[in-house]
């Protein structure tokens, strides 16, 4: 049996827009090493590109942008 807590199954891999407009393919989740958090593995599709981590919660969570209440990373394919 496994301590490890049950792994979230959203968002799910695929391509997402930063409310600033740009780009990103969600590679897949993963966890942080040390606190078991649930974190995102997403590349930039601009410039010269990368991978980045973010702590899942984060990048399903929602900003304020001039008064309007928006995703921080929408989906843009299904």
């Amino acid at each position: 049996m496994s301590d490890l807590p049950a792994s979230p199954r959203e968002p799910k891999p695929g391509l997402y827009r930063h409310y600033k407009g740009n780009d990103y393919r969600l590679i897949g989740l993963a966890r942080h090493s040390e606190t078991l958090e649930p974190m995102v593995v997403y590349e930039a599709l601009y410039g010269e590109g990368g991978l980045w981590v973010r702590p899942a919660a984060m990048f399903r969570e929602t900003v304020e942008i001039n008064g309007k209440t928006v995703p921080r990373f929408a989906r843009i394919e299904d």
